[in-house]
């Protein structure tokens, strides 16, 4: 039998992580010198709003579509669903009966499915097909074909989730699980289409005073800590040691033609980057 460690075909990487420990920092270290390749380059990952945007019925939602339609012959739109306020019941009743929390983490799977599924017959006479993340193989096609496909923003942890340090919510949500499909495939953006123009200091609904905040960095914003983030904070974790998408933008979907601005490259609403 030959042994891997001497076979020619292997490189030097090959071979240190053949015969290394995948738990040696230094080794794990070099697997980061080479860059990464972005396979969907020109793509833009569309994150719309569960409780946001799709929550508010015909009037938030058609708006919204009609800017994706508007924008297929412009642009590749990979878009991603919340699941919103029927999660939020969900996971109420779920804690309430003591499951843990990746039972939590399939629940809001299929509320996000759920959301999913609606904005996908809505743009089936454009012709942009749902997937689940079986498909994701496919997308190429879909985005050569039809410009854009629906998914169900949950990333696909279901029982395998962590835990949070604090309470039982997942905390990797339809935010991070959008974000991680834009990093993953090296796409052009991430825009994030919420009811609100971006980042505040706090809630702007709850208070008054709540400054707006049109750019900051990732690394700033974990710092200032506030009690309300627009976006979940796995996502600024995530953005600091990103390879691709190490910037996010969040507009106002209420707001008509942002997301089309968004996707020209404009700076609407507010860019949260990483240094």
């Amino acid at each position: 039998m030959n042994d891997s460690n001497n076979d020619e075909l292997l490189s030097a990487l090959g071979k240190r992580l053949v015969s290394g420990s995948l738990t040696d920092d230094e080794l794990l270290r070099t697997t980061g010198e080479s860059p990464a390749f972005a396979i969907l380059p020109e793509a833009n990952v569309i994150k719309i709003g569960g409780q946001s945007i799709i929550d508010r019925g015909r009037k938030a939602v058609f708006p919204v579509l009609d800017e994706v339609v508007e924008a297929l012959p412009h642009h590749q739109m990979i878009i991603g669903t919340g699941a919103g306020t029927r999660a939020r019941h969900a996971y109420s009743m779920g804690i309430e009966l003591g499951v843990p929390t990746g039972v939590l983490s399939v629940l809001g799977t299929f509320v996000s499915m759920q959301n999913a599924r609606m904005p996908h017959y809505l743009l089936a006479k454009h012709g942009i097909p749902f997937i689940e993340p079986v498909q994701f193989p496919q997308l190429p096609l879909y985005l050569a074909e039809r410009r854009a496909a629906i998914f169900f923003g949950m990333p696909p942890y279901t029982f395998w989730h962590r835990n949070p340090s604090v309470g039982r919510i997942p905390p990797h949500r339809t935010d991070t699980g959008s974000y991680l499909i834009s990093e993953v495939f090296g796409t052009r953006s991430m825009i994030y289409v919420k009811d609100e123009d971006g980042l505040y200091t706090a809630d702007p609904k709850k208070d008054k005073g709540a400054k707006f905040i049109p750019k900051i960095s990732a690394q700033e914003l974990l710092a200032q800590d506030f009690n309300d983030v627009v976006v979940e904070r796995p996502v600024l974790e995530f953005m600091i040691d990103a390879q691709h998408r190490r910037s996010i933008q969040i507009v106002n979907g209420l707001k008509p033609g942002n997301l089309r601005r968004a996707l020209d490259g404009e700076h609407v609403g507010t860019i949260i980057h990483a240094d």
